[in-house]
């Protein structure tokens, strides 16, 4: 297994922190828009979980009507928001992709953000990553799980590759 969780060890690494809290709507339109830049190699949200039921005091067990917990749609594949989108991290392959993130996240956020380079993604195997993954994992995979997550409520979308659409329209 290779050492580094990227395939590029000339990866650039950012962190885009608002200021505030993404809407369902906002953290929708900002990841459809990375989505189209060419040259990210993977992207991670993390934010506060939203329960899904109420876990102590007088309506335990009752569901949670939280507004911020709404399907987005991110390319082809819908997604429960589970978590209040709070930071984004981005690993890039080159300077000119942290270029085109920045100029999205100017279009798309219309308050004051973050934009930080530096190292957030972990690149050797944690314990966690072995209990989640296994021994044989994926190297972007690492530093991807979260230790309190189901394993069948990880999600993961990959994104397709321009040759792969052009030789679907062939056939």
């Amino acid at each position: 297994m290779s050492d580094s969780a990227s395939n590029s060890e000339d990866s650039i690494q950012i962190e885009i922190f608002p200021s505030r809290i993404l809407s369902p709507e906002t953290a929708e339109m900002l990841m459809t828009e990375l989505n189209k830049v060419d040259g990210i190699i993977r992207v991670m949200v993390q934010g506060n979980r939203l329960p899904e039921k109420v876990g102590a005091g007088p309506g335990t067990g009752e569901k949670v009507e939280h507004p911020l917990r709404k399907p987005i749609q991110i390319g082809d594949q819908v997604i429960e928001l589970e978590i209040c989108v709070g930071r984004i991290r981005v690993e890039l392959s080159n300077a000119e992709a942290k270029e085109k993130v920045r100029e999205v996240c100017e279009k798309m956020l219309p308050f004051s953000f973050e934009f930080r380079e530096g190292y957030f993604f972990r690149r050797k195997p944690t314990v966690t990553d072995y209990a989640k993954l296994g021994p044989k994992a994926d190297p972007s995979m690492l530093g991807m799980v979260d230790p309190k997550a189901k394993i069948n409520k990880l999600v993961f979308i990959e994104k397709q590759e321009k040759e792969k659409k052009e030789e679907d329209k062939d056939e």
